[in-house]
């Protein structure tokens, strides 16, 4: 029998109005103070940044996801350029960012081989191929056809769903991929295949021994073959007749570079996200000295996924409301010093520090960085000249983001500031990646990437410097979109002395 809550309330021996949830009331996020956050100066100062820098970035979406028409766009797209590598039987895709790019079926992986086919005999064709527990959502968005297994490891007659439930021989999804392709007719054609993982980082074919890598230089032209090893062998070993190209560097050469409704959408995202970073400031006031890390990492996540959510209808529906994301982070103190720290998130802001609050926001998939750097007074005169170098590599970095430059290039531009500028021990990393719906993509504002940018690019905007000597660091971040001239920050939160430089 299920228990009522006055009932729970009682068993707890608690009051009608007491709290259920006990524990150190200084680690939960202030209501007062995220009410008080949620307006006031920082807004000001946000409204008067985005007032001047407007004219020049995207609009921002009036839509909070990509529609069907324009995954279906990009399929033919993507299959016009296979037909040309001699693509005459489809287009199979089986890691999970290729097929959100080119389906839009935005969903989550496990072990679970989960893949799409795209037929060169059907325009509007598209066949599923996936784990039971993905039926609804394969069968509420766009297919021609679907065949699912029931998990994994699937037994033939094992499918409770259809009150079957035999423990027949295991069935190998792999060879179930080749068998029912071979079925469908496609036994005796040439498949694409996104076999080629290392384009994932940027390594197309005939690059692993580039001097000079460039992403959208010439390629060795994958041919068609037969493969031995892997998922693919088993597969190929079940349609003899059949030949396999790989298309992977295909579909990573059109991620990488946006078109006007991808940086619409991350547009729309960054301004949620810039919004975020103003209630964070507001918040710091707020709460001020002997504040945990930890609590303003979750009142900026309560508030952000509530602001987001107040413009987006949620029915509980498939397909609606989706790949949004407010992954947010903050660091204090000592962790600061460390570009990727191991440490827990749990400690008070003091004098002194530098505090980072950092993250990812999307909606529908697209989105990225904007991370803000804090110092509390009373500080020295070495951490104010580090953020005043730091800030400058991250200006730098966006104005050498244009059109034609090379991401090398953008790499030596920062570097070269940074070092003279008495900065070279505290620098650990490269100053950017490209960003995508995974995060991390290719190509990279590295010094050993000279692959020439293109407008619609992203990249994250984040030259950081770290001193673990003295226990700081700085690491202001963005989304760059590469225009023609000059790289164009998408967040819009400020990013100067006023903004980041407080005395709480």
């Amino acid at each position: 029998m299920a228990i009522k809550r006055r009932d729970f309330v009682k068993v707890a021996g608690l009051g009608a109005g007491a709290a259920l949830v006990t524990g150190p009331r200084v680690a939960w996020p202030d209501e007062r103070a995220m009410a008080r956050a949620a307006s006031g100066e920082s807004f000001v100062l946000l409204r008067k940044e985005q007032g001047k820098r407007r004219a020049e970035l995207p609009p921002a979406a009036d839509f909070h996801r990509l529609p069907l028409e324009w995954y279906k766009a990009k399929a033919k797209a993507l299959k016009e350029e296979a037909r040309r590598r001699g693509v005459d039987g489809g287009i199979l895709l089986t890691t999970r960012w290729n097929i959100i790019y080119a389906t839009g079926l935005l969903h989550s992986t496990t072990e679970r081989p989960f893949a799409c086919f795209f037929p060169m005999d059907d325009d509007e064709g598209l066949i599923w191929l996936h784990p039971y527990l993905d039926h609804q959502l394969v069968q509420d968005w766009w297919k021609t056809d679907a065949h699912s297994y029931f998990d994994y490891h699937h037994g033939v007659g094992g499918e409770p769903y259809d009150e079957r439930v035999d423990q027949g021989r295991t069935v190998n999804v792999y060879k179930w991929w080749g068998r029912t392709l071979a079925r469908l007719g496609y036994g005796d054609r040439t498949i694409g295949i996104d076999s080629g993982a290392a384009a994932e980082i940027g390594l197309l074919p005939g690059h692993e021994d580039a001097d000079r890598l460039d992403m959208f230089g010439e390629i060795d032209t994958p041919s068609k073959h037969r493969p031995s090893g892997g998922k693919f062998g088993i597969m190929a070993r079940e349609m003899p007749d059949a030949q396999f190209v790989d298309v992977y560097d295909i579909l990573i050469r059109h991620r990488v570079v946006k078109d006007e409704l991808e940086n619409r959408l991350t547009q729309r995202a960054m301004d949620y996200f810039s919004e975020i970073h103003a209630f964070v400031r507001n918040y710091l006031i707020e709460r001020g000295r002997g504040t945990l890390d930890w609590e303003v990492e979750n009142a900026a996540r309560l508030w952000g996924m509530h602001r987001i959510m107040q413009d987006i209808p949620q029915d509980g529906e498939t397909h609606n409301a989706v790949g949004i994301d407010v992954g947010l982070g903050c660091r204090t103190g000592r962790k600061t010093a460390y570009p990727h720290p191991n440490q827990v998130s749990w400690a008070r802001i003091e004098p002194g520090h530098a505090l980072q609050f950092a993250g990812v926001v999307r909606l529908g998939g697209y989105g990225g960085e904007q991370y803000r750097s804090f110092l509390f007074a009373p500080w020295t005169e070495w951490q104010e000249h580090v953020w005043d170098v730091h800030t400058g590599s991250y200006y730098i970095q966006a104005e050498e983001s244009r059109a034609g430059n090379t991401c090398s290039n953008v790499a030596k531009a920062v570097h070269d500031y940074q070092v003279r500028n008495r900065c070279a021990h505290l620098v650990y990393h490269r100053p950017g990646h490209g960003e995508g719906m995974e995060g991390h993509q290719p190509p990279y504002q590295a010094l050993g990437d000279y692959t020439v940018m293109r407008p619609g690019m992203h990249f994250s905007n984040e030259p950081g410097l770290y001193d673990p000597e003295n226990g700081f660091g700085y690491n202001h971040g963005n989304n760059v979109l590469v225009a023609a001239e000059k790289g164009l920050q998408m967040g819009t939160a400020p990013c100067d002395r006023e903004w980041c430089l407080l005395e709480l």
